[in-house]
């Protein structure tokens, strides 16, 4: 009982969050084009509308932080949010419950799928191309690899795919 109770709460936090994000949202036009080599080649305005991999933890990023509208796989419940983290090894998700753009930075506020753990992070897309991941302040990630906990690092690289 307690369980729902607090999954109840949680929905209606990330509802809320959510529909306050989106009357905050600029009306930008978001673009990705291909090169001739087949990579993805974001406007300054689609950075941070992409899927990102890191292979060393396996796992991933999907991200939407202009429209907010990323359903999270078995976790509908919570709507649309602007992302998630994700592990090939793990069914367990963080999910972005905030998401602040500030030029090639966003400021994400992240909780764990039970809604027991939250963090402060940063996703700063570097010069190369490539996303680094920064945890601020609050919990350290996991998952679970083998039924053991694998923290995630402070900083994390990923790339697009």
């Amino acid at each position: 009982m307690k369980r729902k109770i607090i999954l109840t709460i949680m929905a209606m936090l990330a509802f809320s969050t959510n529909i306050l994000a989106q009357d905050n949202l600029p009306t930008t036009k978001n673009e990705t084009s291909s090169s001739k080599n087949g990579k993805l080649i974001h406007t300054n305005d689609s950075i941070f509308k992409t899927h990102l991999v890191n292979d060393e933890f396996q796992v991933w990023m999907d991200i939407d932080f202009y429209h907010n509208n990323i359903t999270v796989p078995r976790q509908e419940i919570f709507g649309e949010v602007p992302g998630y983290f994700g592990a090939v090894r793990d069914t367990r998700k963080w999910i972005i419950s905030d998401a602040t753009i500030k030029g090639k930075k966003a400021l994400l506020t992240i909780i764990n799928d039970y809604g027991s753990e939250d963090l402060k992070a940063v996703l700063k897309r570097n010069s190369d191309g490539t996303y680094t991941l920064t945890r601020l302040e609050g919990s350290t990630m996991k998952i679970v690899v083998n039924n053991k906990w694998v923290k995630i690092p402070k900083d994390l690289n990923f790339y697009c795919k």
